[in-house]
């Protein structure tokens, strides 16, 4: 099997579970069909994907990137979220067969006292990179690792009190791994539904709740990259003593990447990947993570 018919594997393996437990996926796209928006869901163009990481010893963004890198992406720029106390990196795929990854990472060392406590009872005992004993050319086995847990689950008292200080430290601590979120290309659909305004109003009409942290729309400041996201539903978690609570799961997001001024005179027929805003911006990104927020998450009833 080449290595782009493995990707493909993973990918899937990490889109299964995803959509199944992110009731938003299958309403849009089923929307997005009966509206004759697309004909199905292959022709939905898939900007980025990305992932939640904690910064502690034999894990974090070093670990977790080898993955990707394996496979042909291109590590590309850093990103830093002072308040929220985050890195990230953006990676770009091999071929436009597939999405761009984002992943960050929880500063840890950032935190209070307490919350590192926490956050090292779960991990303090993994001694080594667990990417390390991946046999990576073993696509199966990877989309597997993506979905096993590295640490015990937490007590609901433990969850709680990260939530206190990090919503992103709770979340991480939790779902671990799992798929923070997918992205449709906004610009790639058709007219009248390809720019943010248009497709938002589309999302309100079938009943999706948007993330309004920094507006619905958040625009970077060259105004080319324009990010929205859905808020994310709540979903039954059960906790190390049996103990269960609803909790914010994974959202969908939607980007429109506009033209660079040089090709903005271009017709949309040959606008490609490159003729487009590309990697991503930090101020957008900060508002997006809040969509597994609290305050976004109430919004949901």
């Amino acid at each position: 099997m080449k290595l782009n018919q493995k990707l493909s594997v993973v990918m899937e393996a990490l889109f299964r579970p995803y959509r199944e437990r992110v009731p938003d996926v299958g309403h849009i796209v089923e929307q997005m069909i009966a509206k004759g928006i697309v004909s199905d869901e292959q022709k939905i163009e898939n900007d980025h994907i990305a992932f939640r990481t904690l910064g502690v010893p034999h894990l974090g963004i070093a670990s977790f990137e080898k993955i990707f890198l394996h496979y042909g992406y291109t590590k590309k720029e850093a990103y830093y979220f002072e308040q929220k106390k985050l890195d990230a990196y953006w990676y770009a795929p091999p071929t436009e067969a597939f999405p761009r990854i984002f992943i960050s990472e929880l500063r840890v060392q950032d935190l209070s006292e307490t919350a590192q406590k926490i956050l090292h009872r779960y991990t303090s005992n993994i001694n080594s990179d667990p990417v390390d004993a991946l046999d990576l050319d073993d696509a199966d086995a990877v989309g597997q690792f993506l979905h096993q847990p590295l640490w015990d689950l937490p007590t609901l008292a433990d969850y709680q009190a990260l939530a206190a200080e990090s919503e992103y430290a709770s979340w991480v601590i939790y779902n671990r791994y799992y798929l923070n979120h997918y992205t449709i290309s906004v610009h790639a659909l058709p007219d009248g539904f390809s720019t943010l305004e248009e497709f938002n109003a589309f999302l309100e009409q079938i009943g999706v709740v948007l993330n309004r942290a920094g507006g619905k729309i958040k625009v970077s400041p060259d105004g080319l990259l324009r990010q929205s996201s859905s808020v994310a539903h709540e979903m039954q978690a059960t906790f190390a003593e049996g103990q269960t609570l609803k909790i914010p799961g994974s959202y969908v997001e939607f980007a429109e990447r506009l033209p660079l001024k040089t090709f903005e005179h271009l017709p949309k027929s040959e606008l490609k990947r490159e003729h487009r805003r590309e990697g991503f911006e930090a101020g957008n990104a900060d508002k997006i993570f809040e969509s597994t927020f609290q305050e976004q998450v109430k919004r949901q009833h």
